[in-house]
């Protein structure tokens, strides 16, 4: 595998081990359903993650494809996902200890789960509020990089972002079914600061490759 595609893979996988992590419907919606239904409901919901993502991407790829790919566009989508990223990955790092302590502190919501864990995944994903925003400005950005290496970049970015996910709540499915701790208070803070720590590199980079094909 080339550079390029380990680059989309990994960040990607980063970016969405960041999301994954965060306290939201879907780490309480995997919760409520593990209870419910055993470890299988966390990949479960991870796969109508994936599923509605999967729309998404064919969505904007048929629509939108020749035209992110212009320098001015990939320019304008890496400074608005470079700046999205950095100011995500700062607030991470600055609520790192709040955020855990939310996470690790999530309570079962039988009103999250809707008719089964892969339609529950598409629901609570849509629900979160930074989902849409985050694909009209890093997702768009990434798909626009994926693009210029064709279908193996998409692939690269896909499965990377959706790895990060399944890798996560596969993990909080197995705790939970197994009565234990997610994972220890100081564990979780510092796994949120160093995804936040990537974050701001990440923004960092797209920021100034942005910069550069504007000019």
């Amino acid at each position: 595998m080339s550079s390029s595609l380990l680059f989309l893979f990994w960040s990607a996988f980063v970016i969405g081990l960041s999301g994954a992590m965060a306290p939201g419907p879907v780490l309480t919606a995997t919760i409520s359903e593990v209870l419910k239904r055993g470890f299988r409901a966390g990949p479960l919901i991870v796969l109508g993650h994936a599923l509605l993502e999967l729309a998404l991407l064919g969505a904007v790829i048929a629509g939108l494809g020749a035209w992110i790919q212009r320098p001015a566009v990939l320019g304008t989508l890496g400074l608005g996902g470079g700046l999205l990223l950095a100011a995500l990955g700062g607030h991470m790092m600055a609520t790192a200890t709040k955020t855990a302590q939310e996470a690790l502190n999530t309570r079962a919501d039988a009103r999250t789960a809707v008719r089964g864990p892969i339609l529950t995944g598409i629901l609570t994903s849509l629900s979160t509020p930074l989902w849409a925003l985050w694909w009209a400005t890093i997702g768009l950005n990434y798909a626009a990089l994926a693009l210029k290496q064709g279908w193996p970049g998409l692939a690269a970015f896909y499965t990377g972002h959706i790895l990060s996910d399944l890798a996560w709540y596969s993990f909080v499915a197995l705790a939970v079914a197994s009565g234990r701790r997610i994972c220890p208070p100081r564990m979780y803070r510092m796994l949120f600061l160093l995804c936040g720590l990537a974050l701001v590199g990440l923004g960092v980079y797209f920021i100034v490759t942005g910069w550069v094909r504007l000019r």
